[in-house]
This record gives C-alpha cells, sequence and structure tokens, in this order.
C-alpha cells in the first residue's frame, strides 16, 4: 500500500497526556511509528484484491443467475455464500480516510471488475432466456430485490461494520459477516443485469439504483469505522487530508445521486400495497339483504273481485338480487405472491407483486385463455387497480363451475 510518507514520529506513549493516552488505548494501530507502517502494510495486502476475488465473484455470478431464473431464494442464499471476501470495499475506505489515492483507485478497479463480472453474467442469462424463452417466466423474488428496502439497509449497516472490525483484526469470521455485503451487493446488480437482457424494465435500472445505493453506504460505513478504530490521514494538514475529504465526498455524491434518482424518478422504491385482512362475512358470506323476500301477502287482505285485487305484489316491485361479490386470496405455490399484469398471458407488462394472503376482487365472471394452455382472472387489488391474475395463484372458499 503507497501511502503518503512523513517525517513525523509518533509520539512516545509513556510521554502522552493521560486523555490522549486513553485514546491511543482504545484503538487497533499500534504507536510506534515502525508497528505502524508494517501494521497498515500488511492491512492493505489483506485488502487488496486477487485471483480469487474475481474467479469466486464469477461463480456467484452463474449461482445467483440461476436463483432469478428460477426465483429461487435458496440459490440466491448460495451464491452469496459462494461469493468473494468483500475486502476491496473495506480497502477503499482505507484508502479514503488515510488519503491514499492510488489504494484507494487500485480497490475501486478491482471492486469495479468484479462487479463488471456480475452484472454481465447476469445480462447473459437474461440474453439468453430471451432467445430460447424455454416457458414463460413468473418471477417474484427479483422484483423484491430491485427496490430500497429499510432491512435490506440494516443487513447492508451490520456486514459493513463488523466486516471492516474483523478484516482489520484479521479474523477468519470476516468471510461471515462479508455474505451479508454480497448479498446485498451481488444480488441486485444480477437482478439489474437479468432485467436488461430479458427486457423488464421494472428490473432495469431499479436494481443497478440500488447497487449503487448500496455500495456507496457500505464504503461509507466502513470509512467511519475505520475512522472510529484509530485510521487517520497521516499528516494534520497538506495534501492527504484534502484526498481524505475528496474521496469521501465522492462516495457522498454518488450515493446522493442514486438516492436523488431513486426518489425523483421512483426508481426502485417500493410499491404501496394496503394489505387487507380478508373477514368470513367478506369474503364468501353473501350479505342477507341481496336474499329477494318471498312472505305471502299477510291474512288481512282478504282477497275480491273488486278493484282492490291491485293491491297484489307486482312482479315488478320484487327487489332483484344484486350480483354477490366474488373474492380470492392471493396464494401462490412458488415464491412469496403473484403478479398482476396488464392483459392475460406472460408476456404481458407487469402493473405490480402482489404477496401472499392479499385480499383480491374477482371482476371476470369466466377465466381467460392466453392460448398456452394457462388461465387468467380480472381482478382487482386493494388499492383499486385492476388487472389479471394467474388463476393457479388464486384461492376461494367456493369455486365456479368453471373454475
Amino acid at each position: 500500500m503507497s501511502l503518503p510518507q512523513t517525517e513525523q514520529t509518533i509520539d512516545d506513549p509513556e510521554n502522552l497526556p493521560a486523555a490522549r493516552r486513553r485514546r491511543a488505548q482504545r484503538t487497533l494501530l499500534p504507536q510506534a511509528a515502525s508497528e505502524h507502517e508494517a501494521f497498515l502494510d500488511a492491512l492493505s495486502r489483506r485488502l487488496t484484491p486477487s485471483f480469487d476475488f474475481f474467479l469466486f465473484s464469477l461463480v456467484a455470478a452463474l449461482v445467483l443467475s440461476l436463483g432469478v431464473l428460477l426465483d429461487s431464494p435458496s440459490l440466491l442464499v448460495l451464491g452469496a455464500l459462494l461469493a468473494p471476501l468483500m475486502s476491496p470495499l473495506v480497502g477503499l475506505s482505507l484508502g479514503s480516510v488515510t488519503g491514499s489515492m492510488s489504494f484507494f483507485g487500485r480497490s475501486l478497479v478491482g471492486l469495479l471488475i468484479g462487479s463488471l463480472m456480475v452484472f454481465f453474467v447476469g445480462l447473459a442469462a437474461g440474453l439468453g432466456m430471451r432467445l430460447i424463452l424455454i416457458f414463460p417466466l413468473n418471477l417474484i423474488q427479483p422484483y423484491f430485490h430491485a427496490r430500497l428496502s429499510f432491512d435490506g439497509f440494516a443487513v447492508l449497516t451490520l456486514g459493513a461494520v463488523m466486516t471492516t472490525i474483523w478484516l482489520v483484526r484479521n479474523k477468519r469470521s470476516a468471510a461471515v459477516a462479508s455474505v451479508a455485503l454480497s448479498y446485498e451487493l451481488y444480488v441486485p446488480l444480477t437482478v439489474a443485469g437479468f432485467g436488461l437482457g430479458y427486457g423488464l424494465e421494472h428490473l432495469w435500472p431499479d436494481g443497478l439504483v440500488v447497487f449503487i445505493i448500496y455500495l456507496a453506504w457500505a464504503a461509507l460505513l466502513s470509512a467511519v469505522t475505520l475512522l472510529v478504530l484509530g485510521f487517520r490521514p497521516l499528516t494534520i494538514f497538506g495534501f492527504t487530508l484534502g484526498g481524505a475529504l475528496l474521496l469521501l465526498g465522492i462516495l457522498a455524491v454518488v450515493g446522493l445521486s442514486g438516492a436523488g434518482v431513486a426518489f425523483g424518478g421512483q426508481v426502485a422504491l417500493p410499491t404501496a400495497i394496503p394489505s387487507a385482512t380478508p373477514t368470513p362475512t367478506q369474503t364468501f358470506t353473501p350479505s342477507p339483504t341481496l336474499t329477494p323476500s318471498l312472505t305471502p301477502v299477510p291474512p288481512t287482505m282478504t282477497p275480491t273481485h273488486t278493484a282492490t285485487s291491485t293491491i297484489t305484489p307486482s312482479p315488478s316491485l320484487t327487489p332483484t338480487p344484486s350480483p354477490t361479490p366474488v373474492y380470492a386470496v392471493v396464494n401462490a405455490i412458488d415464491g412469496g405472491g403473484a403478479v398482476l399484469r396488464t392483459q392475460p398471458g406472460f408476456g404481458s407488462d407487469i402493473i405490480t407483486s402482489v404477496s401472499n394472503g392479499t385480499q383480491v376482487q374477482i371482476i371476470s365472471a369466466k377465466p381467460a385463455e392466453d392460448g398456452q394452455g394457462y388461465f387468467w382472472h380480472n381482478v382487482r387489488i386493494p388499492d383499486g387497480r385492476e388487472g389479471w391474475m394467474l388463476e393457479t395463484t388464486l384461492q376461494v372458499a367456493t369455486p365456479a363451475p368453471e373454475w
């Protein structure tokens, strides 16, 4: 690691004031100048991306692309487990806080190469499926990873902080925390490449925006963690401090620009779907007021052959029962819900995704066939939007004869 050199020497810990001595004891860095330089050199070697980083990034990208294609959460987790240790991200932060632009650039190039490999493998998988089209896609999991979420930020925060601490302390447990970083960074990137190749606009560029924001957030958290651990620029004034502030500013601008795209263009933001808990009276039991009354004429009204016979109830006065609305509950076997589309068929545009357990109203009198042997129903979701949903993902208490 080519850190800026300085002629200053680290003060002797025994001659430091009491406050500075306590602060020095809380840091992980050695106080002696020679030990300090050797520690930074050994740490920079651990954080420099090697051939294994690129090889395992490629293996993880293949497994993640298969997980996106099969809509399998298990394969997505397996891909994150096979991903390499995200040491270049910590190296990016180390170059920022120490003011070493050369080490910052080397870590950035290594991280970008690994990320591009993941993106292009997902792109190739999407293009291949678009050309082959062995079976229609009904994806659920990729749409959940192509939007920002609070739990995603929480997992990313924990992973960035713990990976940084354990890498500095040279513990093998850093690989466990790095899985959280790989999952939150590589999965949205794979989803973005797959969406671009297959032509799914709700996966591209949403997944790429999520990746950029998560990457900037993780790098900033790692830099703050290094500062807390005692890493500082090597001079108080001069090039290193300005370089550190400049590099941290670049990370902040990248994260804020990605957030501006997300909130300004409504990209990678979750669609608000109000949850509706179905009740027996609303879902399956018809309202008693809709049943026509067949009560006979009161016995006090004696029928005669005079004009009073006109008070006999006329058929036109009999209340006409209105059709009972049919409700269903989303109960997809694969994934966590179903997709609402504009027209019947897997090739139509996607309106939104609906989670399992959500109550929907069936509008169509009978299902529509898409020409491929699949049946679709026109439904209305709780927020009022209407679309078509696959019949096998819906569950009703008493299906119609043609269900």
